[in-house]
């Protein structure tokens, strides 16, 4: 393969639990050998992205065999619900919680309690906001997720050609999309300045407002040559768009969905560029559990664990490597223990991440 994130009473959690045996007791500065319990709480289980990290996540349980890892996360995003989710997992999960959010702002206080509890974080997908002591982000460079994006676009754009390229943003506002959307508007306007870019849109995160956003975009930009957008959802249904309405148009997007894994395979999509979620939830829970084990800190600063442009030169490893939990596991399983092994190569200063 070429390599280059309602109330309580109503919302559905997902969970995981991984139980192991044995005892023992551990803090700060001190190894523990026994059974220990850590929670990994990210924003919902109806999106793929965020289902890749809690793969991940569960994986760097399963390697070590002797934790207990409460995953949870609601059926669609919700901030609030997931705020209640940490402060369970702050009573749950003394060892250390890996926190992946879309809102980060909402965590400030359950992050300081954790911390007042001596529970270790990691911010996950997204930088752990200011006023915390969270000080280990595992995250990629949206900014190079969007600028992959834009480099497979212009190989499909003559130098010299005109037209509109329609760009959609799922969630408006959320730091990580918008630095997806300024690396890809910054490669179009560099390589093909002949484009007019229209958008960012937005396109909406859930399945159904997604597509029904898509739909509105697309009908009224009719003359456009791109349509590019920058979550998961986008690459779904921008191809059902196209079969439905018998259009053809150039359409990319950004992570793994099956469907869009598929899409690609048909060539209704020029390409995914994947911000590779997997590694995310699995070099999080793999840093606590190390932390706690040699009885050492956890690092800081900024870990990027790499992007992965998905185009048709390599879609069928990827389709293979997607498959289930356990062909992820293989395919990841040395990559991810060579990252873990070398946190050197990895791990920036938390200001300089993009």
């Amino acid at each position: 393969m070429k390599i280059r994130a309602l109330t309580l009473t109503t919302v559905l959690i997902g969970s995981i639990a991984l139980a192991g045996c044995g005892s023992g007791s551990g803090g700060s500065g001190e190894k523990k050998s026994g059974r220990l319990k850590l929670g990994f709480i990210y924003a919902t289980t109806t999106q793929n992205p965020f289902q890749e990290m809690a793969y991940g996540a569960k994986a760097a349980a399963n390697v070590d065999g002797n934790v207990t890892l409460n995953a949870s996360a609601p059926t669609g995003v919700n901030g609030p619900v997931q705020v209640q989710l940490l402060r369970s997992a702050i009573r749950s999960s003394p060892d250390g919680i890996g926190l992946q959010a879309l809102a980060p702002d909402l965590f400030v206080r359950p992050l300081v309690q954790a911390d007042e509890s001596d529970i270790p974080t990691v911010a996950v997908d997204a930088p752990p906001p200011p006023g915390t002591k969270t000080n280990l982000f595992v995250g990629n460079s949206n900014t190079e997720v969007g600028r992959a994006l834009g480099e497979e676009l212009i190989k499909k754009i003559p130098p010299g050609t005109k037209g509109e390229v329609v760009i959609g943003n799922a969630i408006p506002g959320l730091g990580l999309l918008e630095q997806r959307i300024q690396g890809l508007s910054a490669v179009i306007k560099k390589e093909r300045p002949e484009l007019v870019i229209k958008g960012p849109f937005d396109s909406k995160s859930e399945p159904t407002d997604n597509y029904n956003a898509w739909n509105s975009i697309v009908k009224a930009n009719p003359k456009a040559i791109a349509y590019l957008g920058v979550g998961a959802q986008d690459g779904v249904s921008l191809p059902l768009i196209q079969k439905q309405t018998g259009r053809k148009f150039l359409a990319g997007s950004c992570d793994l969905d099956p469907a869009a894994l598929k899409a690609v395979k048909d060539g209704s999509l020029f390409a995914l560029s994947s911000p590779e979620h997997w590694l995310k939830g699995y070099v999080a829970i793999s840093l606590l559990i190390q932390a706690k084990r040699e009885g050492k800190k956890l690092p800081e600063g900024w870990w990027n664990p790499g992007t992965l442009v998905v185009n048709s030169g390599n879609i069928d490893d990827v389709m293979k490597r997607q498959a289930n939990e356990e062909s992820r596991n293989a395919y990841f399983k040395a990559l991810a223990e060579k990252q873990v092994g070398n946190p050197g190569q990895y791990l920036k200063p938390l200001n300089q991440a993009n």
